[in-house]
Order: C-alpha cells, then structure tokens, then sequence
C-alpha cells in the first residue's frame, strides 16, 4: 500500500511530483493500492482523488486530514466527523475510491462517522487504463501508440559527448548540469544519462550526478 501527500493546491506531493508523476514512478511495483493521506482536508484533496480514479488501475486509498489546523478547535482541526465523513462520502458516491480512512486530526468519532456513510456505496470499480510507456520525473511522460516523435537529449552521455565526458572525469559537475539543463530547455522530453567510461568510478559519478540534478526541479520535471 502506497500513500503520497499533496502538500497545497498546486496538486504536488512531497517529493515535487505531480500525482499523475507519483502514479507513474511507483506503478511498477503492483501495489495493493495507491492513495492520497495527510496534508490537505476532502474538499481541497477532491480533484487529485478524481485524477487518481482515472489514471490508476489498482485500488484506491484516501485518508485525508480533518480539514486544516486550527488551533482553536478541540482536536487541532476545523472539521468535525459530520464535515469531514460527508466530504469523503461523496468520493465514494462517485465511485472513486476502495480504502478510506483518516489521518491528522481525525478521532475514533470522525471514522465511525466515516464508516456510516460510505458503507452504503460500492466500492471503486478498477477500470482498465489504456496501455502506454508510462514514466516520470517530477511530471509524468506518457508514451503511447498515437504519441509524436519523442526528444530524448542525448548529451549527458560519456562516451556519445566528449565536452560531457570531460567535465565528468574533472569533476566539473557544475558545468554538467548546465548541459542537462540545456537539452530540456531545447525540448527534450527525457534525457539519457551515461557514465560507462574507463576512466570513471560509473556508479559513484551516475549517483553523486542524478542527486544533483534531482534537486534542479527545471530538470527534473523530465524523466
């Protein structure tokens, strides 16, 4: 069971990732299911739980919060089990999800209430989703049989680029991201990275530059 966390309207979880991304990075591992738990309240969580419905052919969990914080409030949270059982009972109406249950702030009273509205609906169908190359950064590449020509940049490649292959073996890993950085800014919908080269510890420098490319979000939004 995989759960990611939407940290604000912008619909991303914690690691920068789209939803649509995060389903795409953890599919492979044919998890029991896959969800949404924590930051967001039901009514702010509602259009990534729909999305999820669409896109993920496995079960769905949700375990929102109840609500936002609210220090005033006896549990820490605004919303009651009234409030927050009636939001999640409506994804259920919709057909949208398998598991439910609650995260930050919700109380026994909140899942009992829970539990007594949604029991009443059936649970999510899985749908079948259409077959494609499914891959991710932080935003999702989907490649399908009616998909156009595909721009993978090909200069981050020791032994296909000198210029690459050089800055590498010197250690130049500043100068290495900005040729990263120029082939998704030329379009390149995925890049291919290679350190197979003689003169290289491969593993030591594919790692120390996948982590540093990893935390440039113009980058990485491309698988």
């Amino acid at each position: 069971m995989i759960s990611g966390t939407v940290t604000d309207a912008s619909g991303r979880i914690l690691s920068g990732q789209t939803v649509e991304a995060f389903w795409n990075s953890v599919r492979h591992a044919k998890p029991l299911s896959v969800g949404l738990n924590c930051a967001l309240g039901a009514a702010l969580m509602r259009p990534y739980v729909e999305e999820m419905h669409k896109i993920c052919d496995v079960p769905i969990c949700i375990y929102p919060n109840a609500g936002l914080p609210n220090p005033m409030a006896p549990t820490g949270f605004d919303e009651t089990p009234e409030i927050t059982s009636g939001l999640i009972s409506e994804f259920a109406k919709e057909g949208w999800i398998n598991i439910v249950g609650g995260c930050c702030g919700t109380t026994p009273e909140h899942i009992a209430a829970i539990k007594e509205k949604v029991h009443k609906f059936p649970p999510r169908v899985v749908p079948e989703i259409e077959k494609k190359l499914r891959l991710s950064g932080l935003e999702p590449c989907n490649i399908g049989e009616d998909s156009l020509f595909i721009n993978v940049g090909e200069r981050t490649n020791v032994t296909g680029s000198k210029k690459f292959s050089d800055l590498i073996i010197n250690e130049d890993y500043t100068a290495a991201i900005e040729v990263a950085r120029q082939q998704v800014e030329n379009g390149a919908q995925i890049i291919d990275i290679n350190m197979d080269e003689a003169m290289l510890d491969s593993e030591k420098a594919m790692v120390k530059f996948l982590n540093l490319i990893a935390s440039e979000p113009d980058i990485s939004r491309v698988p």
